[in-house]
């Protein structure tokens, strides 16, 4: 068996890659990645070097080529977002659908294609809701991604799957994301408050509590790596993923009133509450338990004390994981 990996050097990709090559279900497979902007060295990954956006390589590096997991996607940088998530998504479902020996073709989806919180829903999202994307480029492709690889099941009957993750979190992303100071992620606080309250709740370790449309806490969708790692692996070459859609992420939404609580509990943390315009949703990962046997390990309060224990050495720089 050949796997052919794109994304391998971003955060799930540079997980992905040790706990692959340490599961027995995989001994003896092979892994050639498609790198562009940044190349792995590790000596057993075959690396095959260009852009997904060119058709002949991509045809060249499927060659042998058993199983697909297209990782690789670019955020709110139009022109590479449509190489990666349109050209790139088609140039490697055309050449696996002709490729002889290929078996399964896996995609890491995202909830920006239900509107994660952009949108709102009267019911936990599952994978039959309508696919909705907040404004910009990276949703639309993700959602473009989703359609494609359904189409191609349907038009030549070959072998897919996707995962849907909500925001993936590991060491202290989580943390970062919580905080007025070097903040990680969205929403910016810039959106939702003036540059003094930031500045002073940054000097103050004040937590956000942030709140929805309707003034209780927010309930926002995340999936620790660790969990989407063993997703992919559980669903990898699994005969029950066979043409579905899976949800991935925490058994519940986290809470930003539970955060706020449990950080002032244990940690003495003063937390602002912060009035938002988006929507607190459900993401239901039921189906993933159901068929592939899979639940997510890291609950908030896990996922909590993980991102503030964390201690970063020298060599372990944070790292903005995509352009845009």
């Amino acid at each position: 068996m050949k796997l052919l990996v794109t994304g391998i050097t971003g955060k799930v990709g540079s997980n992905f890659l040790p706990a692959f090559l340490s599961a027995n279900k995989f001994a003896g497979w092979t892994i050639r990645a498609i790198c562009n902007n940044r190349i792995i060295e590790h000596p057993s990954v075959e690396v095959v070097k260009g852009s997904l956006s060119d058709a002949d390589l991509v045809r060249s590096a499927m060659e042998g080529v058993t199983h697909v997991l297209h990782m690789a996607a670019v955020k709110e940088s139009p022109a590479l977002a449509m190489d990666v998530g349109v050209k790139g998504m088609f140039n490697l479902l055309e050449a696996f659908r002709s490729a002889p020996d290929a078996e399964q073709f896996m995609l890491i989806g995202g909830d920006c294609s239900v509107g994660h919180m952009f949108h709102a829903y009267d019911a936990p999202i599952t994978e039959t809701a309508p696919r909705r994307a907040y404004p910009g480029c990276y949703a639309l492709t993700k959602v473009i991604e989703e359609v494609m690889l359904e189409q191609y099941a349907i038009q030549y009957g070959i072998n897919t799957c996707c995962l849907r993750a909500p925001w993936i979190m590991e060491k202290d992303d989580f943390r970062y994301a919580l905080s007025f100071g070097e903040q990680f992620g969205g929403p910016a606080w810039s959106e939702l408050l003036p540059p003094s309250e930031i500045e002073r709740l940054a000097a103050s370790d004040t937590v956000p509590l942030l709140r929805d449309l309707n003034g209780a806490p927010l309930r926002r969708n995340f999936v620790h790596v660790s969990d989407l790692v063993c997703a992919i692996l559980t669903a990898l070459d699994h005969q029950a993923a066979r043409g579905h859609l899976f949800n991935i992420g925490m058994s519940q939404p986290v809470d930003y009133g539970f955060v706020a609580a449990h950080l002032r509990a244990t940690r003495g943390l003063p937390s602002v509450d912060i009035n938002t315009p988006y929507h607190s949703n459900w993401l239901d990962t039921s189906k993933a338990g159901l068929l592939l046997n899979w639940r997510p390990m890291v609950d908030t309060k896990l996922l909590v004390e993980r991102a503030w224990d964390y201690r970063r050495a020298p060599d372990d720089p944070r790292i903005v994981w995509y352009p845009g």
